[in-house]
């Protein structure tokens, strides 16, 4: 029995090569039907052809309410309602205390709090009872990385917004939780230091990490699997770190 046999999913970000699509397909194969969303329409539809099955691209921004609105007015159609809401997009740079401008601050925090807000709140009219929200946070939101400051805040925030959701929404049986994923192997590193600068970076992380490497897609994605099925029907609020020991040890 596939734990996820015929739930329904969505997944944010879920075009990019990185954690978004990763545990698209990875919901789709445990037997949930996959909505995924993104800006980039090429990506959704690689995505689209790259899963296979049990997924639906419905491209948007999450920082455009009447895109997420497009999104599960989709979901609604289908007639199941959301078991399952991983609200994963998110965005990152570079930029210490003495070069942040307004404009750093009002796009990581746009669309990694106020976007991530809106995705599930705008969710709600659809998420069955017992449903599972999951929230990707960062191990960046526990440390002081220079020049990482807005990101890691931004993380801190919704660590606390799940906390806080997590008991607005138990009376209906709707469990949230986080899950902070340390240094993984994405697209969005070469995005954010440079293809030039991006097996560097990769090599330096990994030295630093317990386990000696930076992480998979796919660990983290099955780390999420976890949290959206019955498997994980005793947590709630919680933060799952997949990080290879880099916060723990």
């Amino acid at each position: 029995m596939l734990r996820l046999e015929g739930k329904t999913a969505v997944v944010t970000g879920g075009g990019t090569r990185g954690i978004g699509r990763a545990t698209a397909a990875r919901l789709a194969a445990e037997g949930a039907h996959v909505f995924i969303t993104g800006r980039r329409t090429a990506e959704l539809d690689e995505a689209v052809q790259a899963i296979g099955r049990n997924v639906t691209a419905v491209p948007g921004d999450i920082t455009d309410p009447a895109d997420l609105d497009r999104l599960y007015d989709v979901v609604a159609a289908r007639g199941q309602g959301l078991d399952v809401l991983f609200a994963n997009a998110a965005t990152a740079s570079f930029a210490t205390i003495e070069t942040i401008t307004g404009q750093d601050l009002d796009q990581v925090f746009g669309v990694n709090v106020k976007g991530t807000v809106f995705t599930v709140q705008k969710a709600l009219p659809v998420l069955n009872e017992g449903a599972s929200v999951i929230v990707n946070a960062s191990t960046a939101a526990d440390r002081g990385t220079a020049g990482f400051g807005a990101y890691a805040a931004s993380k801190a925030a919704l660590r606390t917004f799940v906390r806080a959701w997590a008991n607005e929404l138990k009376d209906r049986g709707i469990r949230v939780n986080a899950i902070s994923p340390g240094p993984t192997d994405t697209s969005g590193i070469t995005e954010l230091v440079g293809e030039e600068n991006s097996a560097a970076f990769k090599a330096n992380e990994g030295a630093r990490i317990a386990i000696g490497r930076i992480g998979q897609v796919d660990e983290v994605a099955a780390a999420v699997a976890f949290l959206a099925s019955a498997d994980s029907s005793f947590m709630l609020g919680a933060n799952v770190y997949v990080d290879g020991g880099e916060n723990q040890i």
